[in-house]
Order: structure tokens, then sequence, then C-alpha cells
């Protein structure tokens, strides 16, 4: 059955219009996007598909164009439309952590990361540099590889926070295994970046792991 032979209480857009965006699935948000389906399936059912294929929102991000393709329907065109809607997600979302005190929305920090490297099949590490009033300066992915595998070394972290002239960092790598725990890696090199940044009075005031929609935050753990 078309969408258009929903009830309209019951199709995505007026959904939107009625309730809020907040209310609706996954697929229902997704399939407003592609607003149409192909033969035999809706576009709800064709949202469906490409959460069911990729695993989640994230995952659909993440994919190539190659990967996208192999689902009936998804071209290159929406493979476009489909980046330039998660770069402007995360460009609002720096843009809120620039105006604010990180910590005034420690929820938006989480989202942002969730964002920028939930949906990672390789494993990253990235520096949040802060400003004196805990405003982003600037985010940069500073190596990739697993940790134990890529050397993350302190001085190169310690030359980029002086360059952005900062007064704190907050670290965050993801595990792609979707596993959010921290292993004794994680804590040793998090104790070693701290002790060097130290030197020059640049706090950490937190290092998250992202592994798909989850995160976990070492100062909540009593990690620093």
């Amino acid at each position: 059955m078309a969408i258009t032979d929903w009830p309209a209480s019951e199709r995505p857009r007026e959904k939107l219009i009625e309730q809020g965006a907040s209310v609706l699935s996954d697929a229902e948000l997704l399939a407003i996007f592609l607003r149409v389906g192909v033969v035999g399936k809706s576009a709800v059912d064709l949202a469906r598909d490409l959460l069911s294929r990729f695993g989640s929102l994230n995952g659909i991000f993440a994919a190539t164009e190659h990967e996208l393709s192999q689902v009936h329907g998804i071209g290159s065109s929406k493979y476009v439309q489909l980046q330039a809607i998660f770069e402007m997600s995360q460009r609002a979302l720096n843009e809120q952590l620039q105006q604010r005190d990180v910590f005034e929305s420690p929820q938006q920090v989480r989202d942002y990361l969730v964002l920028k490297l939930g949906g990672l099949a390789r494993e990253v590490f990235v520096v949040m540099f802060l400003d004196a009033q805990n405003r982003l300066n600037a985010t940069e992915e500073m190596f990739s590889g697993t940790l134990t595998q890529t050397s993350v070394y302190p001085r190169e972290v310690v030359k980029r926070a002086m360059h952005h002239n900062a007064a704190g960092v907050i670290f965050a790598h993801n595990h792609p295994s979707g596993v959010a725990k921290q292993s004794s890696a994680d804590e040793l090199l998090t104790g070693q970046l701290k002790q060097a940044l130290a030197l020059v009075d640049v706090r950490v005031l937190d290092h998250f792991i992202v592994a798909g929609n989850q995160t976990l935050s070492f100062a909540e753990r009593g990690l620093l």
C-alpha cells in the first residue's frame, strides 16, 4: 500500500507537522528524505531496508556510494543528498558548541561525537580543543587505527593544543566493534596525555569512547 493510501494521522509528513519530528521513528524520518519508494515498496519500506542493511542512521551516513547503490532505488543523487545532510548536521552541532560552554549542554557533545564517529568502520582518535570558557575552537582527527597498533604521540597533541591556544581538551575515539568499554590501553594513553598537557597548563576535561550510538565518559566513570 502506498503511503498516500494510509490514514493521514499515520503518514510521516503529516505526523511531523502535527506532532513534531521527535515522535517519528528512524524509518519514518528517512522515508521523508527518500520521498518515494520503489515498485512494490513504500518509502517507509525502503527506509526499513536501508536501516536493516546498514544497522542504523549512522551506518547509512557512513556507507560509501557503492554500498548504497546496492540497494534498489538508491542512486548517486541520494548519496550526495545524504552526505550533505550529514555534513550540515555536524556543522550545526559544531556551531552550537562554539557558542556556549560545552558543559551547559553535555548531551550535545555526545550527539556531536556519535554523529562524527559512530558510523566509522575504522578506529580514529579525535581531540576537541576548547577555550578558557569551554567553548569549542576546533576538532581534529589526530590519529587513525586501533590504539594498540597506531601510536598516539603526546607531543603532537600538545603541539596542536598550543596552536589552537587551548585551555582544555576533550578526547574521543570510537570502537567499531560496538562495545563502549575502556581498555587498559585507553586508560594508559589518557594518563600519558594528561601528564603531557599539564606541562603546558591544558586541562583534560574528558575522554569519550563512542560505539555506534553509545558513549562512555571517562569523567563520569572517575577515570580522569
